[in-house]
């Protein structure tokens, strides 16, 4: 910004010189023309500044498309005012730096930007445990008058490490070894107090995955009631639960989920970010098999127009990834080429699923994503895919080391500010609560799976292929994100058979009403509407 500023300050200097100037200005031009051989043509200062004076509007009225929003500008000085590390140090050097931003009592004296920028990136340069075991040589090998001092903070390192980042000790076994090691010597030298500091037997998952548990389903006490059938659902309590399965996935993603997307490049053999990817492509994949279920072109616009209505509750909920799910499944070829069902299709409808590829465009680096998310405050859910090639670019272009096999601070600092940001989303409070019975039956529908070939073959089954034209507005496809296409639901035996018992529990509760272990096969055939292409096996006694 600082340097488009100056940039337009220059400009504007250098096409309107001061008056005191003007004839020394002119008298130069026109020799430069006679040297280069071109026609000079004397204009008055009138006529030079009237000339230039368009022109600058014409410039300013291209800047104004790419000047950035005001949310923008306060978001770059925000992370201009972060207090900025040194350029580059040792590992030895940021470590002892690290320690000494700590009292004896455990406090930190300054900004703990630098310890946490630390403790979360040191895994892009060392593995955890060779981290641990410098400490621990740190430790061993104190001396001096202030050896006691220099022991008990990094002992308080140690414990604000554990406090902060609990997740690492319990995934890293060769990490949990070194603790171990570190913890015997303590003890050893006689320091109950530093064991204690040190000590990592009391870690378990609750202790850092509560904030993924705490936005619960709706009390029995304050129950909230749906229906379980799609078509009696409204736009907005779809919205709300797809976006309750959203946002509990995305709670599950730690800054490690991040750093090895960004050294592999893939989701494999990394469960929470599979499973996210997932996901969004079983709800995609969804919507298109609700609209491909249905017999005539007119209910398949319905259902059509239904999830529109879905998106733009989406949009307001500012859940930007389902968001992109659900328009990249209406938007899906095997929808599109459906003439003869978009011809029911409203004007409105078709102006709104415009407006949304239009957001969700990747054109400019998804720019109108990006000025929309940046404004939104509050509950919200972020594309995941466009800020995870951002982290994989940022981690290509800058690199690790620089003067002299020094870390690159700055490269760990920017990196940290993103991770950051999409943890502090995390935190986050949801303006909906679920239902158990809905989610149930949603977790379920989502977990089918069917190959391209087989969505294309019940899309032609449908509206075979045809020379007869019918008119349809047009509508523009999106380019959207496509970091992960074809990650397909990979769940075991077991994980499948408690969706189905749960879904079932919940069907039977709300429709059993008698309590004889039975439901209608009316009812039954609603239910399974939600379940496209599924029971088609199944004869009627079943």
């Amino acid at each position: 910004i600082t340097a488009q500023l100056q940039t337009e300050r220059l400009t504007q200097v250098r096409d309107f010189p001061p008056g005191g100037q003007w004839r020394e200005y002119r008298a130069g031009r026109c020799e430069r023309d006679r040297k280069a051989g071109r026609t000079v043509s004397r204009k008055s200062r009138h006529e030079y500044q009237s000339s230039q004076g368009s022109k600058a509007i014409q410039r300013q009225c291209r800047r104004r498309m790419t000047c950035p929003s005001p949310a923008e500008i306060s978001k770059a000085k925000a992370i201009m005012s972060m207090p900025q590390l040194s350029k580059a140090l040792s590992l030895d050097e940021l470590i002892l730096k690290c320690v000494q931003s700590f009292d004896t009592e455990g406090c930190l004296r300054c900004s703990g930007e630098t310890v946490n920028v630390t403790l979360m990136m040191h895994s892009w340069i060392i593995p955890s445990s060779e981290f641990a075991q410098k400490l621990l040589l740190l430790y061993r090998d104190a001396g001096g008058e202030k050896r006691d001092q220099i022991r008990v903070k990094i002992c308080h390192f140690v414990r604000y490490w554990i406090a902060r980042y609990p997740i690492v000790f319990t995934v890293d076994s060769k990490l949990e070894d070194v603790m171990s090691q570190f913890w015997q010597l303590a003890r050893n030298e006689g320091e109950e107090s530093h064991c204690q500091l040190i000590d990592t037997s009391n870690i378990h998952m609750h202790e850092w995955t509560w904030k993924y548990t705490q936005h619960a389903i709706s009390s029995n006490n304050k129950k909230r009631k749906v229906s379980l059938l799609f078509d009696h659902l409204e736009p907005t309590e779809l919205a709300e639960h797809l976006s309750y399965l959203e946002f509990k996935s995305f709670c599950q993603l730690t800054y490690l989920d991040y750093r090895s997307y960004m050294v592999s490049g893939c989701v494999r053999e990394n469960p929470a970010l599979e499973h996210s990817v997932s996901l969004v492509n079983g709800i995609s994949q969804w919507v298109q098999l609700m609209i491909l279920n249905r017999p005539t072109a007119a209910q398949r616009a319905e259902v059509f127009t239904k999830f529109i209505h879905v998106a733009q509750k989406l949009r307001l909920l500012q859940n930007f990834n389902t968001l992109m799910a659900v328009i990249g499944g209406l938007c899906h070829s095997a929808i599109s080429r459906l003439k003869e069902t978009s011809s029911y299709l409203s004007q409105d409808v078709t102006k709104t699923l415009n407006e949304m590829t239009e957001l969700l465009s990747s054109c400019s680096n998804y720019s109108n994503y990006r000025r929309v998310f940046s404004e939104c405050t509050g509950f919200k859910i972020p594309i995941l895919g466009v800020h995870l090639k951002d982290l994989v670019s940022l981690n290509e272009a800058l690199p690790d080391y620089i003067e002299d096999k020094k870390i690159n601070l700055n490269k760990l600092q920017q990196l940290y500010s993103r991770i950051l940001e999409l943890i502090q989303i995390q935190g986050s409070t949801p303006p909906f609560e679920a239902n158990k019975d809905l989610v149930h039956l949603l977790t379920l529908s989502l977990d089918l799976y069917y190959t391209e070939d087989e969505i294309y073959e019940l899309s032609y089954a449908k509206e075979p292929k045809t020379h007869r034209t019918v008119s349809v507005p047009p509508c523009k496809p999106p380019v959207v994100v496509d970091w992960a296409s074809g990650v397909a639901p990979k769940l075991d035996a077991v994980t499948v058979s408690k969706h189905v018992q749960q879904m079932v529990d919940s069907v039977f509760k709300n429709y059993d009403h008698d309590q004889d272990g039975y439901i209608s096969q009316v009812e039954f055939e609603k239910i399974a509407v939600s379940f496209p292409f599924s029971f088609f096996v199944l004869d009627k006694e079943r």
